[in-house]
Protein backbone atom coordinates (compact mmCIF):
# COMPACT_ATOMS: atom_id res chain seq x y z
CA UNK A 1 0.00 0.00 0.00
CA UNK A 2 1.27 3.47 -0.92
CA UNK A 3 0.31 6.29 1.44
CA UNK A 4 1.37 9.81 0.50
CA UNK A 5 1.25 12.48 3.19
CA UNK A 6 1.09 15.89 1.56
CA UNK A 7 -0.27 19.40 1.71
CA UNK A 8 0.08 22.69 -0.10
CA UNK A 9 0.83 24.45 3.19
CA UNK A 10 3.78 23.96 5.51
CA UNK A 11 3.63 23.83 9.29
CA UNK A 12 0.66 21.46 9.47
CA UNK A 13 2.49 18.56 11.11
CA UNK A 14 2.97 16.65 7.87
CA UNK A 15 6.31 15.01 8.71
CA UNK A 16 5.20 14.37 12.29
CA UNK A 17 2.13 12.58 10.95
CA UNK A 18 4.16 10.49 8.51
CA UNK A 19 6.73 9.27 11.05
CA UNK A 20 4.10 8.47 13.66
CA UNK A 21 2.18 6.37 11.15
CA UNK A 22 5.42 4.49 10.45
CA UNK A 23 6.04 3.97 14.17
CA UNK A 24 2.57 2.49 14.68
CA UNK A 25 2.81 0.18 11.66
CA UNK A 26 6.34 -1.04 12.40
CA UNK A 27 5.40 -1.58 16.04
CA UNK A 28 2.67 -3.91 14.81
CA UNK A 29 5.27 -5.93 12.94
CA UNK A 30 4.46 -4.49 9.52
CA UNK A 31 7.18 -4.08 6.88
CA UNK A 32 7.42 -0.31 6.35
CA UNK A 33 9.54 2.03 4.26
CA UNK A 34 9.47 5.79 4.74
CA UNK A 35 10.15 7.87 1.62
CA UNK A 36 11.46 11.32 2.48
CA UNK A 37 10.49 13.45 -0.52
CA UNK A 38 10.81 16.78 1.29
CA UNK A 39 14.15 18.58 0.94
CA UNK A 40 13.90 19.76 4.55
CA UNK A 41 14.69 16.11 5.39
CA UNK A 42 12.76 16.03 8.66
CA UNK A 43 11.75 12.40 8.13
CA UNK A 44 15.29 11.31 7.22
CA UNK A 45 16.68 13.00 10.34
CA UNK A 46 14.05 11.16 12.39
CA UNK A 47 15.36 7.90 10.99
CA UNK A 48 18.95 8.89 11.87
CA UNK A 49 17.93 9.84 15.41
CA UNK A 50 16.03 6.57 15.66
CA UNK A 51 19.08 4.53 14.69
CA UNK A 52 21.22 6.24 17.35
CA UNK A 53 18.56 6.35 20.07
CA UNK A 54 20.02 3.39 21.95
CA UNK A 55 16.67 1.74 22.47
CA UNK A 56 15.51 -1.48 20.88
CA UNK A 57 13.06 -0.09 18.34
CA UNK A 58 11.05 -1.58 15.51
CA UNK A 59 12.61 -1.15 12.08
CA UNK A 60 11.52 1.57 9.68
CA UNK A 61 13.42 1.59 6.39
CA UNK A 62 14.01 4.91 4.66
CA UNK A 63 14.96 6.29 1.27
CA UNK A 64 15.15 9.86 0.01
CA UNK A 65 13.83 10.75 -3.43
CA UNK A 66 13.01 14.12 -4.98
CA UNK A 67 11.32 15.45 -8.13
CA UNK A 68 9.38 12.62 -9.84
CA UNK A 69 8.77 9.98 -7.16
CA UNK A 70 6.12 7.95 -9.01
CA UNK A 71 8.35 5.11 -10.22
CA UNK A 72 10.16 4.91 -6.88
CA UNK A 73 6.88 4.49 -4.99
CA UNK A 74 5.63 1.85 -7.39
CA UNK A 75 8.91 -0.09 -7.15
CA UNK A 76 8.99 0.06 -3.35
CA UNK A 77 5.38 -1.09 -3.20
CA UNK A 78 6.51 -4.40 -4.71
CA UNK A 79 9.00 -4.92 -1.88
CA UNK A 80 7.34 -3.49 1.23
CA UNK A 81 3.96 -3.95 2.83
CA UNK A 82 3.59 -0.21 3.40
CA UNK A 83 5.21 2.73 1.60
CA UNK A 84 4.72 6.04 3.44
CA UNK A 85 5.88 9.14 1.56
CA UNK A 86 6.43 12.53 3.20
CA UNK A 87 6.24 15.26 0.55
CA UNK A 88 7.03 18.97 0.76
CA UNK A 89 4.50 21.36 2.27
CA UNK A 90 3.71 23.13 -1.00
CA UNK A 91 2.44 22.41 -4.51
CA UNK A 92 5.53 20.38 -5.35
CA UNK A 93 6.45 17.98 -8.12
CA UNK A 94 6.93 15.34 -5.43
CA UNK A 95 3.33 15.78 -4.25
CA UNK A 96 1.86 15.72 -7.76
CA UNK A 97 3.81 12.69 -8.98
CA UNK A 98 3.28 10.86 -5.70
CA UNK A 99 -0.48 11.25 -6.02
CA UNK A 100 -0.45 9.45 -9.38
CA UNK A 101 0.95 6.33 -7.69
CA UNK A 102 -0.71 6.46 -4.26
CA UNK A 103 -3.51 4.33 -2.92
CA UNK A 104 -4.19 6.98 -0.27
CA UNK A 105 -3.41 10.70 -0.05
CA UNK A 106 -3.51 11.98 3.52
CA UNK A 107 -3.83 15.77 3.76
CA UNK A 108 -3.00 17.18 7.21
CA UNK A 109 -4.25 20.70 7.86
CA UNK A 110 -4.61 22.93 10.88
CA UNK A 111 -7.96 24.48 11.80
CA UNK A 112 -6.83 27.88 10.51
CA UNK A 113 -7.98 29.98 7.58
CA UNK A 114 -4.60 29.99 5.76
CA UNK A 115 -4.62 26.17 5.77
CA UNK A 116 -8.25 25.96 4.71
CA UNK A 117 -7.65 28.45 1.89
CA UNK A 118 -5.40 25.90 0.15
CA UNK A 119 -8.26 23.43 -0.30
CA UNK A 120 -9.62 24.98 -3.49
CA UNK A 121 -6.36 24.67 -5.42
CA UNK A 122 -5.60 21.29 -3.85
CA UNK A 123 -8.96 19.97 -5.01
CA UNK A 124 -8.03 20.90 -8.59
CA UNK A 125 -4.69 19.06 -8.29
CA UNK A 126 -6.43 15.97 -6.88
CA UNK A 127 -8.93 15.99 -9.74
CA UNK A 128 -6.06 16.07 -12.24
CA UNK A 129 -4.25 13.25 -10.43
CA UNK A 130 -7.36 11.09 -10.56
CA UNK A 131 -7.32 11.31 -14.34
CA UNK A 132 -4.19 9.14 -14.11
CA UNK A 133 -5.01 7.37 -10.85
CA UNK A 134 -8.80 7.02 -10.57
CA UNK A 135 -8.55 4.81 -7.48
CA UNK A 136 -6.87 7.50 -5.36
CA UNK A 137 -8.54 7.87 -1.96
CA UNK A 138 -8.11 11.26 -0.26
CA UNK A 139 -8.48 11.87 3.47
CA UNK A 140 -8.27 15.15 5.36
CA UNK A 141 -6.72 15.09 8.84
CA UNK A 142 -7.15 17.95 11.28
CA UNK A 143 -3.87 18.45 13.12
CA UNK A 144 -2.54 20.69 15.86
CA UNK A 145 -6.10 21.33 17.04
CA UNK A 146 -6.51 23.07 20.42
CA UNK A 147 -6.79 20.75 23.42
CA UNK A 148 -9.13 23.19 25.18
CA UNK A 149 -12.67 21.78 24.76
CA UNK A 150 -14.06 25.33 24.88
CA UNK A 151 -12.29 26.22 21.62
CA UNK A 152 -14.33 25.03 18.63
CA UNK A 153 -11.90 25.68 15.76
CA UNK A 154 -11.76 21.99 14.85
CA UNK A 155 -15.56 21.72 14.52
CA UNK A 156 -15.66 24.87 12.40
CA UNK A 157 -12.90 23.54 10.14
CA UNK A 158 -14.74 20.25 9.61
CA UNK A 159 -17.82 22.19 8.50
CA UNK A 160 -15.69 24.20 6.08
CA UNK A 161 -14.33 20.99 4.60
CA UNK A 162 -17.83 19.99 3.50
CA UNK A 163 -17.48 22.44 0.62
CA UNK A 164 -14.68 20.27 -0.79
CA UNK A 165 -16.12 16.75 -1.12
CA UNK A 166 -13.02 15.45 -2.90
CA UNK A 167 -11.31 15.42 0.54
CA UNK A 168 -13.00 13.10 3.02
CA UNK A 169 -12.53 14.30 6.62
CA UNK A 170 -11.36 11.70 9.10
CA UNK A 171 -13.05 11.33 12.47
CA UNK A 172 -9.63 11.26 14.14
CA UNK A 173 -8.31 14.66 15.22
CA UNK A 174 -4.68 15.15 16.25
CA UNK A 175 -4.34 17.72 19.02
CA UNK A 176 -1.52 20.14 19.66
CA UNK A 177 0.49 18.17 22.23
CA UNK A 178 4.10 18.71 23.26
CA UNK A 179 4.76 14.96 23.21
CA UNK A 180 4.69 14.97 19.40
CA UNK A 181 7.58 17.44 19.31
CA UNK A 182 9.47 15.56 22.02
CA UNK A 183 9.08 12.21 20.26
CA UNK A 184 10.22 13.34 16.83
CA UNK A 185 13.42 14.84 18.26
CA UNK A 186 14.30 11.41 19.69
CA UNK A 187 13.49 9.39 16.60
CA UNK A 188 10.42 7.94 18.28
CA UNK A 189 6.71 7.75 17.66
CA UNK A 190 4.40 8.80 20.47
CA UNK A 191 3.36 5.14 20.77
CA UNK A 192 6.94 4.45 21.87
CA UNK A 193 7.09 7.27 24.43
CA UNK A 194 4.47 5.81 26.81
CA UNK A 195 4.02 9.25 28.34
CA UNK A 196 0.78 10.52 26.83
CA UNK A 197 -2.09 8.01 26.42
CA UNK A 198 -4.21 10.54 24.53
CA UNK A 199 -1.54 11.02 21.86
CA UNK A 200 -1.07 7.25 21.60
CA UNK A 201 -4.81 6.82 21.10
CA UNK A 202 -4.84 9.53 18.42
CA UNK A 203 -2.10 7.94 16.34
CA UNK A 204 -3.47 4.42 16.68
CA UNK A 205 -6.94 5.65 15.76
CA UNK A 206 -5.51 7.47 12.74
CA UNK A 207 -3.80 4.37 11.37
CA UNK A 208 -6.86 2.21 11.95
CA UNK A 209 -9.14 4.72 10.24
CA UNK A 210 -7.02 5.36 7.14
CA UNK A 211 -6.44 1.65 6.55
CA UNK A 212 -10.17 1.00 6.94
CA UNK A 213 -9.74 -2.73 6.59
CA UNK A 214 -7.58 -2.51 3.43
CA UNK A 215 -4.46 -4.00 5.02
Amino acid sequence: MILVVGSQKGGCGKSTTAVNICAVLSGEGRDVVLVDADRQSTAARWITDRSTNGKSLSTVHCVQKFENIRDTLIDLDKRYEFVVADTAGRDSRELRTGMTAADILLVPFRPSQPDLDTLKSLQEVITQARDLNPGLVVYGLLTMAPTNPMVHEADEARLYLQDYPVVKPLETIVRDRKVYRDAISLGLGVVEMNSNPKAVQETQSLVKEILNGKA
